[in-house]
């Protein structure tokens, strides 16, 4: 393999990457060599106690995650960036309004934007040292970046698992750049500011932090709306609250939070339909709207499914009656996932329309799962079912706009 070469000596070009890195719109930059993170058996210790939920990929990555060498050969240096994305603050939500993460509430997905700068600063590296080999890494790739960011000294872990940088808080989005050039590297970061203060962990609503510094993902907002393709468990979704896409809770409650500057990039600026999201318009979205409002988008993640699932719980938790004529339809939805977290959302809000819709459903519903969340959401809402002709109205907008009755129960409809 042929080596890197550069005139420029460790520490000269380890200053002209960095002044490149805040050229592309990085507000910190550091550099860490190439060893096995200290955080490994952290890692271990997490996923043995089942934290990572369904994140199956973890584990079974678990050994590229040993050593940078592993992501790129001959890797010699990291080259860690942050982007702050503190900017506007959300909007005061009324009922039926959902928030979305800051990071992801512009639309725009950080992995492509920030792994164009990284490339802009890996091209600076390049033409200073000829025959240097780089690698982007954007959150995708077997590495722990928030290990090589505190080795970087760009910050230390908090109790709620954020790297917290004393001027930048905690609302960073990482990259990296693994290179075989040999580089200048920045002092860790070996001390913690959090001193007694436990703000993040108590404010967390669905207690996701068994202990100071370990998530429990399962319980984690973030990853119950996101990562989860399966059914939010009953015991987590009032904790949910209106959060539709992510959470911010235990950073928006964090001292460091609260003086760093705002950004100005435009990556970072909210859509208006998404500093606060409509839950009922998401819910009501068809397939091809939804591909078509969030194709490329951080939202995409969850799938349509997933992500009308998350809009269902929201309007359970946050409306009333208001919302049934939007979620009973739902319990003719081709999807098992969104009729389960409709039923469960009509059985939070109760009332006589609530149960008619519900107890309509339960006659013609074949999913196992679905008819348990009927049944729950029955026992739930406590309310004896209305005269027969509120109940047929009930029974015309369940099989009106959500797919027909007959077409839900289906075996080839159901998800």
């Amino acid at each position: 393999m042929t080596a890197a070469v550069s005139s420029l000596d460790p520490a000269e070009l380890s200053r002209r990457v960095k002044l490149a890195a805040t050229d592309s719109g990085f507000e910190l930059c550091g550099i860490a060599p190439a060893v096995s993170p200290v955080g490994l058996s952290r890692l271990d210790d997490w996923l043995e106690q089942g934290f990572a939920g369904e994140m199956g990929y973890i584990a079974r990555r678990r050994e590229a995650y040993s050593h940078p060498e592993n992501v790129q050969r001959g890797v010699r240096s990291l080259i860690v960036c942050a982007m702050n994305y503190r900017g506007a603050e959300p909007a005061t939500c009324g009922p039926g309004e959902a928030r979305v993460a800051r990071y992801a509430w512009s639309g725009a997905d950080y992995h492509d934007f920030l792994r164009a700068r990284l490339h802009q600063v890996a091209d600076t590296l390049h033409a200073l040292g000829p025959g240097t080999k780089t690698r982007v890494v954007v959150d995708t790739a077997p590495l722990l970046e928030r290990d090589f960011a505190r080795l970087a000294g760009m910050g230390w872990f908090g109790k709620n698992t954020m790297l917290i940088h004393k001027r930048m808080g905690s609302r960073l989005l990482l990259g990296a750049i693994l290179t075989d050039a040999e580089l200048a590297y920045d002092q860790p970061h070996e001390t913690s500011h959090c001193g007694t203060c436990t703000r993040c962990l108590e404010a967390c609503p669905t207690d996701a932090f068994p202990e100071p510094g370990v998530l429990d993902a399962r319980k984690c907002i973030s990853y119950l709306t996101i990562e989860l393709r399966s059914p939010i468990p009953a015991e987590a979704r009032p904790g949910i609250g209106g959060w539709l896409f992510g959470c911010d809770v235990c950073q928006d409650v964090c001292p460091w939070n609260h003086k760093p500057p705002r950004t100005a990039a435009v990556e970072f600026i909210p859509r208006g339909d998404l500093n606060p999201a409509g839950a009922a318009e998401i819910l009501n979205l068809s397939e091809s709207e939804f591909h078509a409002r969030f194709d490329g988008s951080p939202l995409d993640r969850p799938g349509y499914d997933g992500l009308r699932r998350n809009a269902a719980i929201v309007l359970g938790n946050t409306s009333g009656t208001a919302s049934i004529a939007d979620l009973a339809p739902h319990l003719g939805d081709p999807s098992s996932l969104v009729r389960g977290a409709v039923a469960w959302a009509l059985g939070r809000i109760g009332g006589h329309a609530a149960y008619a819709a519900l107890n309509e459903r339960i006659a013609i519903e074949t999913d196992e799962t679905v008819l348990n969340e009927l049944h729950a959401a029955l026992g739930q809402a406590s309310i004896p079912p209305p005269n027969s002709s509120i109940s047929s109205e009930i029974s015309s907008s369940v099989t009106a706009g959500g797919g027909s009755a007959e077409a839900a129960a289906s075996p080839r409809s159901r998800s």
